[in-house]
């Protein structure tokens, strides 16, 4: 049974409603466990025991949330050598491009030896049932290459 750990940060609720439709296409998949994690609460403990990872954070002056990057720096350490080419995807609430946020969050999942196994996901602007949807497929698609042993 896959576990997918999903961390978020959401200010104005955007980021939230997207990170509970990935969780909803997680959990779409027979067998999963979709973890939902605020990223102030996430744990080290939470992300080895995971099987794949979703990171969603709101663009905040061109970078990635604080909360999220709070995680990151909380995990790191422990993390090392233990989260090896652990498949992750990102999904970002951006009010500009989100590219910023994407950059920055794409370079730290290097340093974790983490796996991109999916295209990003920014939202530009008002959360759509488009965007919703195509979140539901995310964490769908994260899901299913897990159980599937994919990835």
């Amino acid at each position: 049974m896959p576990r997918i750990l999903i961390v978020y940060h959401s200010q104005t609720g955007n980021t939230r409603r997207m990170a509970l439709a990935v969780a909803e296409g997680a959990r779409g998949i027979e067998g999963t466990e979709a973890v939902l994690r605020e990223a102030r609460e996430a744990s080290l403990e939470d992300l080895i025991t995971a099987d794949g990872l979703a990171v969603g954070s709101p663009e905040n002056f061109g970078y990635m949330s604080g909360m999220v990057k709070d995680f990151f720096d909380r995990t790191f350490y422990g993390a090392q050598d233990r989260v090896f080419r652990k498949p992750y995807v990102v999904f970002v609430s951006a009010g500009n491009d989100g590219s910023g946020a994407l950059r920055a969050i794409e370079r730290i999942a290097l340093g974790y030896k983490l796996r991109k196994v999916y295209d990003p996901l920014i939202a530009k602007g008002e959360v759509t049932a488009e965007t919703l949807e195509k979140c539901r497929e995310l964490g769908a698609t994260l899901a299913a290459g897990c159980g599937l042993g994919i990835y």
